[in-house]
């Protein structure tokens, strides 16, 4: 499978043969999915918490004595079908961290980006080495490649490059060695460099 080889200026300059061993796999639609839940899961922090009627300040005088007014008997003002009172079985604090082997994550990885590919969404640059951190640097890449939420894959990232791009809400970057299946798929476009490119598929051979 080729795609297009890119310089930063946007400009196709050639094409690039993508690794078979990341690119030439029939992707799972349902396990991609399982993974991709497993990836939203582990992000979920699992912080939302309401109070109890225990927990709710107030309500420690009986409102009314309990028989001979003609109302319904009650016991605290902070009960949960008062108003301001407290919150019947509402959420608390709890984890949805969710496990899977890394076996299966690997493979995750390995069948997105051939979906990716598949969809015309995985390029190839020369080189990410900028000669000035300068965002104007990258006005011509932004532009020739017109699309949202591009990540560019590097092998080890160019501190001028970084420092261009971080003004540039459409561009993300991270190491191959840190590239998961989520990344992959929720990008519009996936930027490798070459040495990036390289170095992922040989993580994958020595995994196999």
């Amino acid at each position: 499978m080729e795609t297009k080889l890119l310089n930063l200026k946007g400009q196709e300059v050639g094409k690039v043969d993508l690794p078979e061993v990341l690119f030439s796999v029939k992707p799972d639609q349902h396990f991609i999915h399982e993974v991709m839940k497993y990836y939203l899961a582990n992000k979920h922090r699992g912080t939302a918490s309401t109070k109890t009627r225990s927990e709710v300040s107030g309500g420690g005088k009986k409102p009314w004595k309990q028989k001979g007014t003609g109302r319904a008997r009650a016991g605290s003002t902070r009960s949960p079908i008062w108003r301001k009172g407290g919150v019947c079985f509402g959420p608390q604090p709890r984890s949805f961290r969710q496990y899977l082997p890394i076996q299966k994550l690997q493979k995750a990885l390995i069948e997105a980006l051939s979906a990716r590919a598949a969809d015309g969404a995985v390029l190839v640059i020369e080189n990410l080495g900028l000669e000035l951190p300068k965002t104007s640097s990258l006005n011509a890449l932004h532009k020739g490649l017109g699309t949202k939420s591009v990540l560019f894959v590097t092998d080890k990232m160019d501190k001028n490059f970084r420092v261009a791009a971080k003004n540039i809400a459409d561009f993300g970057w991270c190491l191959a060695s840190n590239l998961n299946a989520y990344e992959a798929m929720r990008n519009s476009k996936l930027v490798f460099t070459s040495a990036a490119l390289k170095a992922l598929a040989d993580s994958v051979k020595e995994a196999k």
